[in-house]
């Protein structure tokens, strides 16, 4: 790895975790009864999210970051990494693999409770969606795991 690679690497890591310290404390104390948090909490935190991986694909408009949003997810290259972009960040996908110990854990923190059984059933259907696809060049894992929760979701959340 060339110096030049290793201090972006590093910046990209410093900034992954300010991110989390931003949405910590955008969370506020949470209860040790492992509550979730209130929808405007969920929202706020998607939105910084969102606004570290927008700027990465410009080719991503705020208006198809909308639609997929509300659950139209088209299947391109620059979309899909988008999508991968977030999915890293909320810690389910990885290198393209599918993390479910950290998604369960993740949703756990991030989701309201009205929200946890249902999402808690669709991962567990999803859990193999990436199996067997590659994530470079088109973040293809990315798109089948999002479609799936898409289907398998009643009440469809993403950033």
């Amino acid at each position: 790895m060339g110096l030049e690679s290793g201090i972006r690497q590093i910046v990209s890591e410093m900034k992954f975790h300010l991110l989390l310290v931003c949405v910590a404390i955008s969370l506020g104390p949470i209860p040790q009864s492992e509550a979730g948090v209130t929808e405007e909490q969920m929202w706020s935190a998607g939105k910084l999210m969102r606004d570290v991986c927008l700027p990465k694909y410009p080719k991503v408009s705020v208006e198809v970051a909308d639609n997929i949003r509300n659950g139209d997810i088209p299947n391109s290259k620059d979309t899909n990494c988008y999508i991968n972009c977030i999915l890293e960040m909320m810690q389910a996908i990885k290198k393209g693999k599918f993390q479910l110990e950290s998604t369960l854990k993740q949703m756990d923190i991030m989701l309201p409770d009205s929200y946890k059984d249902e999402y808690r059933k669709g991962i567990n259907l999803c859990k193999d969606s990436t199996v067997g696809l590659k994530n470079a060049p088109n973040c293809d894992p990315a798109h089948a795991l999002l479609s799936c929760l898409k289907t398998n979701i009643k009440v469809f959340v993403f950033p």
